[in-house]
């Protein structure tokens, strides 16, 4: 016997990792060592421009919206996805992307769908400057039904000693301001295909003229990086701590970016709700704190900003046309009160 009649194909294998080494050697940064395809990869950390840096590393993965990627057939959003949610992570430390490594399995190599995924990830990782090294890419029979696969990502940035940010150095009187999400993201698909799917019997293609586009493209809206926009903001020192706002929605992600003697309280009402979430809530009846504590609601990335620099992060923003809101401040924190409270009401 071969390995082939026990289902793996070396050479539809290697042909689909010649294809990938190609698009990511176009993300390729002056660090890097090595091409794709060695037994580990290699990056250079430059030393003339770093004084004392440290590493920020994180690992992450698509989740649940992968089954949006089946059912629709369209798999690059994916690929970004899972490189601008790693981007986003380490962000929250003051970190600049550096290198992303990613790992693919699926039961049956299928180098169409591997290229799409890639393709989405290349293109995700050049626009925020990041350079795809490596990665694994898996073919395991038995493991996976058929047409699914699984799809992991793992990223080192770094950030310098002193401009790290620190959850320590947020005070009474910050100002919370929000960058908008572009849709779900990567967190709370579990519920929202079963509500989608299950409850409202929608098929991915189903125009809903609630949020005026086809729900399967809705759902796929890729995940938004920040970097870009905030560099600038970030090396300048204006922000104190950032929050990413995934699994776990606001109230679960905020106090992340919070010491223990501070509250944030949050303005409902002062951004404005993506009709897909606005959909969803009424499909499935849902209350205002499983919303908050499921879904962003239409809020990506939330920055604990000092006073002093409200003005100037504003400024920046505007000068690169970016949407953002201011959702509330921080309080000293009162005793039996949760990290995060809310006023005002849901704009739903």
């Amino acid at each position: 016997m071969r390995y082939a009649d026990a289902g793996v194909n070396i050479a539809i294998a290697d042909e689909t990792k010649r294809r990938i080494a190609a698009m990511a050697k176009k993300t390729f940064t002056h660090g890097v060592l090595a091409p794709i395809g060695g037994f580990g990869s290699l990056f250079r950390l430059d030393r003339k421009r770093w004084r004392d840096p440290i590493l920020v590393a994180s690992a992450d993965g698509v989740g649940t919206k992968l089954k949006i990627a089946f059912a629709t057939g369209i798999h690059s959003t994916v690929g970004a996805d899972i490189l601008n949610h790693c981007v986003n992570d380490i962000l929250t430390q003051g970190a600049e992307p550096l290198f992303f490594l990613d790992y693919i399995a699926m039961g049956k190599m299928n180098a169409a769908v591997v290229e799409q995924v890639i393709e989405g990830m290349s293109r995700a990782a050049k626009q925020a400057g990041c350079a795809l090294i490596g990665g694994e890419t898996a073919e395991m029979p038995d493991f996976y039904p058929p047409g699914e696969y699984d799809l992991a990502g793992f990223i080192v940035g770094a950030v310098e000693r002193n401009k790290q940010l620190d959850p320590r150095r947020v005070r009474p009187g910050d100002v919370l301001l929000a960058l908008p999400s572009s849709g779900l993201h990567t967190n709370g698909y579990s519920l929202a295909r079963k509500l989608i799917f299950g409850v409202g019997k929608l098929k991915a293609d189903t125009y809903v003229a609630e949020v005026k586009n086809k729900i399967g493209a809705e759902l796929l809206r890729p995940h938004r990086a920040y970097w870009p926009m905030l560099k600038n903001i970030l090396v300048r020192g204006w922000v104190s701590s950032m929050a990413h706002i995934t699994g776990g929605g606001i109230t679960g992600n905020l106090p992340r970016a919070l010491p223990r003697n501070a509250q944030a309280v949050v303005e409902l009402g002062s951004w404005p709700i993506l009709p897909i979430f606005q959909y969803l809530a009424k499909l499935g009846n849902i209350d205002r704190e499983e919303l908050l504590q499921t879904f962003n609601l239409g809020v990506g990335m939330i920055l604990v900003v000092p006073a002093k620099s409200v003005s100037r992060v504003e400024s920046e923003l505007k000068r690169r046309r970016e949407k953002f809101c201011v959702i509330g401040r921080i309080e000293r924190a009162a005793r039996g009160k949760p990290p995060v409270t809310y006023t005002g009401k849901l704009s739903l």
